[in-house]
């Protein structure tokens, strides 16, 4: 059983890596040394999740409609397992997170894959969430009202 930290430790890498681009996780994947071998306990499969939501965050909830979403689980040659869930159809990208969940689970390997793996991810996520930020900053339009002074 997880106590709190490590349970919020892995929701935040779990979090990270079913955010992080394919291309970046295929990249991070080649400069992995010594790469274990892994059998899966559930092969990538693709189904779909209702998304609920609430008017104005508060409101009555409501099904706002249906979203893909990919898992997968595997265990390594060394035992540990990993699992993801990632949303679309890239059977790969699930794949890839549940290795390095699996991997994460290792707490000898752990510091190591969140410095060379975690880590860099976050950053490049928090990175491309600034340029977002700063787009949509640009186009915002301020209203306000003059009171006509009689």
């Amino acid at each position: 059983m997880q106590n709190d930290s490590e349970q919020k430790e892995r929701q935040r890498w779990m979090g990270i890596l079913a955010r992080a681009p394919l291309e970046a996780l295929e990249s991070v994947w080649q400069t992995v040394a010594g790469k274990p071998g892994y059998t899966f306990l559930r092969r990538p499969e693709t189904a779909t999740v209702m998304v609920r939501a609430r008017t104005g965050g508060q409101g009555r909830p409501f099904n706002f409609g249906e979203v893909p979403v990919t898992r997968c689980a595997v265990q390594t040659d060394t035992g540990f397992s990993g699992c993801a869930y990632v949303k679309g159809t890239r059977r790969r990208h699930a794949e890839l997170a549940a290795v390095f969940d699996a991997l994460l689970q290792d707490r000898a390997a752990r510091s190591e894959v969140m410095a060379q793996v975690i880590e860099p991810l976050a950053g490049q996520l928090a990175e491309e969430r600034r340029r977002s930020s700063e787009k949509t900053d640009a186009t915002r339009v301020d209203f306000f009202t003059m009171v006509r002074g009689e």
